[in-house]
């Protein structure tokens, strides 16, 4: 099993800043990618970044050049967001897949952008 708790998410005003952090416990040295989703109401979830455990980055082309993912070991990843937009408001959620078991969820952290 793996746990993944969020943190970091608030109110801002579009143009600034938020970081995002993902704690992972658990079975943690077999995770092969973790990555960033968001859900806005109304919408689908959707993979924001992600985060390979060679270290190789993907980003939705809507955040590109804003955010940033990155992880400092295994146990924890984050997220970077600048220039933040009103249409980046959404509850982002931490995920963790392992190989051949399957992927585990955080229980999200709002963020929202004021315009």
């Amino acid at each position: 099993q793996v746990q993944l708790v969020e943190s970091g998410g608030g109110l801002v005003q579009a143009g600034g800043s938020l970081r995002l952090s993902c704690a992972a416990s658990g079975s943690i040295s077999s995770i092969y990618v973790m990555g960033w989703y968001r859900q806005a109401p109304g919408k689908q979830r959707e993979l924001v970044a992600s985060i390979t455990r060679d270290g190789t980055r993907n980003y939705a082309d809507s955040v590109k050049g804003r955010f940033t993912i990155s992880r400092d070991n295994v146990k924890t990843m984050f997220l970077q967001m600048n220039s933040l937009k009103p249409e980046d408001t959404a509850v982002y959620y931490c995920n963790a897949y392992r190989q051949f078991v399957g992927s585990y969820w955080g229980q999200g952290t709002q963020v929202t952008v004021s315009s």
